[in-house]
């Protein structure tokens, strides 16, 4: 591991015999079990009417979910886990906690998705949304206001990894009884948990690093504030957007593997990003695990490490951007991250297409903005494959 790896907050020393153990205790099945067994069942029955022992319908609980909910809650050192379809679906149970009329205050440089979430559909429902730059907090204080229910970032940003400082926003959220909310996507609980920096919720897209196999689509809330996890469990049953016994046996399964997953994901991710700074074709690497990113020393100060998620500028616009993902060899044009396989994409026709023209400007989302998902491959193949595509990209 480099040196830079090794500067950054210690990590929790059992985070993975949590993640083995935590929720899947065979005593808890009749058979003793070792591995979780999957309960398809979407009803379950009672001894009388109302009168059931554990689960009554499978929208509002399974055994297969439970399990999930439970290791979550423990890798997030958190009380409440809830699981959803997508990680827009908690997105969705997340502000359906407000009303017409509530305001939030949102990070600039998020997720397209989210950004269309908020923008196109929870606009038109009453909310109001004011986006700002995170990365000062005075920023988020001028933009509260008397309505204002809900502070939400991602740190880091997606895409150009700028970092929020979590203490600062949890203090600040805390002296104005405003919800705090971090998308911690990008770093999983191994390498960063906002709850014991005082954030009230975490919200992950489980899609990404947690499950890590790309072959999920499933989201999650995490919490220990006992009077959010229950109006949340309501939103969970009531709308309906939960994932099914399957998915969520199978992110149990990949959560038993993630600290060593995010170890080899943070190796390979600085050795890219230190490659890249040091090519001639490359104008910029946003990388907060290199000493080059102005946040570094925030990073170092609140996260265990970091992922395989950067950003870089090729010198060059779109037709050189055309050219670099053609060369590819290794490395994937796709979208989506944290998978044990290498993605690389566009975010300005991209995951990032739908935010309008003039903010994906002021942010620097630019057609020569390219985002980097570094997956487990054997890190020299994939920095010879960015050496030839960078190459063709410049000829």
């Amino acid at each position: 591991m480099s040196k830079e790896a090794s500067e950054y907050l210690p990590n929790d020393p059992s985070f993975a015999t949590k993640a083995i153990h935590v929720g899947s205790e065979p005593e808890q099945w009749h058979s003793w079990a070792m591995v979780p067994p999957i309960s398809m069942s979407t009803t379950f029955k009672q001894m009388a009417p109302a009168d059931f022992k554990c689960y009554e319908y499978g929208r509002s609980d399974n055994p297969s979910r439970v399990v999930l909910q439970k290791c979550l809650a423990a890798l997030d050192d958190g009380k409440y886990g809830l699981c959803f379809a997508s990680g827009l679906g908690a997105m969705t149970a997340l502000v359906s906690l407000f009303n017409s009329g509530d305001h939030v205050v949102c990070g600039d440089d998020i997720y397209g998705g989210t950004n269309r979430l908020m923008r196109l559909v929870f606009s038109r429902l009453g909310i109001e949304v004011s986006y700002v730059d995170t990365r000062d907090v005075a920023n988020i204080a001028k933009a509260i206001k008397p309505n204002t229910k809900l502070i939400f970032c991602e740190t880091p940003s997606n895409p150009t990894l700028k970092v929020t400082d979590i203490r600062k926003v949890a203090e600040l959220a805390k002296s104005k009884n405003i919800i705090s909310v971090v998308d911690n996507t990008f770093l999983t609980s191994y390498f960063q948990r906002p709850l014991t920096l005082g954030i009230d919720v975490v919200l992950y897209s489980l899609t990404k690093y947690m499950n890590g196999h790309s072959d999920v689509i499933m989201g999650a809330l995490v919490t220990s504030d006992e009077e959010i996890y229950k109006r949340l469990k309501f939103l969970q049953n009531a709308m309906g957007i939960v994932p099914s016994p399957f998915d969520c046996a199978m992110v149990t399964r990949s959560l038993k593997t993630l600290a060593v997953r995010m170890r080899e994901h943070m190796s390979n991710g600085l050795k890219v990003g230190q490659f890249l700074e040091n090519h001639p074709a490359v104008e910029k690497v946003l990388h907060p695990g290199l000493p080059s990113h102005p946040q570094y020393e925030l990073s170092r100060s609140q996260t265990h490490g970091y992922s395989g998620m950067l950003s870089f500028y090729l010198k060059g616009g779109l037709e050189e951007s055309q050219k670099f993902f053609k060369a590819l060899k290794v490395f994937s044009l796709a979208e989506s991250l944290g998978g044990y396989e290498s993605l690389a994409e566009l975010p300005s026709v991209m995951t990032h297409a739908s935010v309008p023209d003039e903010q994906r400007a002021e942010l620097g989302i630019t057609d020569n903005l390219i985002r980097l998902s570094v997956g487990l491959e054997t890190v020299d193949d994939l920095i010879k494959d960015l050496e030839q595509a960078l190459k063709a990209a410049t000829n």
